[in-house]
C-alpha cells in the first residue's frame, strides 16, 4: 500500500493502526520506519532504520528487557522487498 508518505504494510494482520513504511536508502539498502495511530510521535522520534539497524536493536531490546517479545515480527525483510519490486523501487 502507499500513501503519503511512502510505501507501508501492517505489520499485523488485521490491524490498520500500525504500519512499517519501507523504502530504498541512497545506499539501495531497505530501510523501515515505524508509524502508529496510538503513538504519533514515533514517527517523529525515529528516523529511517537499516535492517542492520533494526536487528541490532532487536537483540539489545531482548538482552535489556529480559524477553520472550521479538520486535522483528513487526520488520519484515521480504514483504519489504517485494513492495520495493513491485513499486519499481
Amino acid at each position: 500500500m502507499k500513501d503519503q508518505n511512502g510505501l507501508y504494510y501492517h505489520p499485523k494482520a488485521g490491524d490498520s493502526r500500525a504500519r512499517v513504511y519501507v523504502r530504498r536508502g541512497e545506499d539501495g539498502e531497505v530501510q523501515f520506519r515505524l508509524w502508529q495511530a496510538d503513538c504519533p510521535e514515533i514517527w517523529e522520534r525515529h528516523p529511517w532504520l537499516s535492517f542492520d539497524v533494526v536487528q541490532s536493536a532487536a537483540r539489545l531490546y531482548q538482552e535489556e528487557r529480559n524477553s520472550e517479545a521479538d520486535p522483528l515480527k513487526l520488520y519484515d525483510i521480504a514483504v519489504a522487498r517485494a513492495l520495493l519490486k513491485e513499486d519499481g523501487a
